[in-house]
């Protein structure tokens, strides 16, 4: 048998950290699937209803971390499915705008009705949740900051 590496303490907090966002991710989409959503539609349409300005494919792409076109076949789905409603800018007729419509806001307010998993953090204490909060909003942007860093890969479009 291969002799195997053992893991640094970040790459051992690496995987746990995979492991509680992959459990997490799980049990969310469990939950949504008692509705009919998936996480990627759940999220835009908790975007589309709480974002201050008009929503945009590419706004959403960065939101929720797709590729564009991974998010145009998305709202394509939820279009077909009336769940928004994709417009022209009337001024920049490149521009697309996103918004939801009445099955949408119905279907967002029998997704908040799920809430076990958004809860989950009921299990700490106030002051656990806040500095988890900091650490979390620390790696998120040092994930995004490596993300735009790096080159796409020349295999992401491979029909495999």
């Amino acid at each position: 048998m291969a002799n195997l590496t053992l893991l640094n303490e970040d790459e051992k907090t690496w995987e746990r950290i995979f492991k509680t966002s992959t459990a997490l991710y799980r049990l969310r989409e469990m939950e949504l699937d008692r509705v009919g959503l998936s996480l990627s539609q759940a999220g835009v349409l908790y975007f589309a209803k709480t974002s201050p300005e008009p929503l945009t494919p590419m706004k959403i792409s960065r939101l929720i971390h797709k590729q564009p076109h991974t998010t145009s076949a998305l709202l394509i789905r939820m279009e077909s499915r009336g769940l928004i409603k994709r417009t022209r800018d009337l001024r920049r007729k490149n521009l697309v705008r996103v918004s939801l419509t009445e099955k949408g806001e119905a279907a967002l307010r029998r997704q908040l009705g799920e809430r076990g998993a958004m809860n989950i953090t009921a299990c700490l204490s106030r002051e656990e949740v806040a500095s988890f909060n900091v650490v979390l909003r620390r790696l998120h942007d040092a994930a995004v900051e490596m993300m735009q860093q790096m080159k796409p890969s020349p295999y992401e479009d491979l029909p495999f």
